[in-house]
């Protein structure tokens, strides 16, 4: 059953420049904090959405051209969740449920921990400060950031689609690709993420198959109120 639904999803996802990767709901649950457990059975199956370099291009440019008028949030946000919908329909007999990195609950708390939820899938390795043996950091805060063994860090977490019907107790767990593997790559790693993000150095930590066009890192480095003009939609249109 896994099976048919991982293809169905590359069908849908896959032209749109997404990947998704599946993981039970258990896997998850087990490495968190109960306040942070995915309300379903530890079986049920769930998958991670990740957007690529190429999701500009064949998602996103796409999609404001042709919904201009209606854009009102910001367009990746809005542009995700137009293709996440879609995806529904491909499984009319099931309950898809759909949780997006950005939506909150009451409390405040993220609906789901995105970096987690890649890890455990074995989409990206999330390296954090206890894979660090000799810690240099002493009392500062440092957050954890994954990598794609193809990407490194030119990718997102978008969001979750769970499939609360489908039980699949047999799913076999595949380990994130561990692509930065020394002691002195890792620190470099958390370094570059935690104190100088801003320049996207952390991203080309390894040796990627691919980056955002030039075009894309201006949109990103573009504060969001201003990004359809990059786009070439007036802000009239909104």
């Amino acid at each position: 059953m896994e099976r048919r639904v991982s293809e169905r999803l590359r069908g849908a996802l896959g032209p749109l420049g997404l990947e998704a990767h599946a993981f039970k709901v258990g896997w998850y649950n087990a490495v968190l904090q109960p306040a942070f457990h995915l309300p379903y059975p530890d079986d049920t199956l769930a998958f991670v959405v990740l957007s690529t370099p190429s999701m500009f291009d064949k998602a996103l440019k796409p999609f404001v051209n042709k919904e201009r008028l209606k854009i009102i949030r910001d367009p990746v946000d809005q542009c995700i969740s137009h293709h996440l919908s879609h995806v529904k329909e491909k499984f009319p007999d099931q309950r898809v449920d759909v949780m997006f990195d950005y939506e909150m609950l009451p409390s405040r708390k993220p609906k789901f921990l995105a970096q987690t939820a890649a890890h455990v899938a074995g989409a990206a390795y999330y390296y954090q400060r206890k894979d660090v043996k000799l810690d240099p950091w002493g009392k500062k805060k440092i957050f954890g950031v994954c990598i794609h063994p193809k990407y490194g860090g030119w990718f997102a977490i978008r969001g979750l689609l769970l499939f609360p019907d489908i039980q699949v107790p047999f799913l076999e767990q595949p380990s994130p690709v561990d692509c930065v593997s020394t002691e002195e790559k890792r620190i470099e790693l958390l370094e570059q993420f935690n104190f100088h993000w801003q320049d996207g150095r952390y991203r080309d930590i390894i040796e990627v198959k691919e980056r955002y066009s030039e075009e894309q890192k201006a949109y990103f480095a573009t504060p969001p109120a201003e990004r359809l003009r990059l786009l070439g939609v007036s802000q009239e249109a909104q």
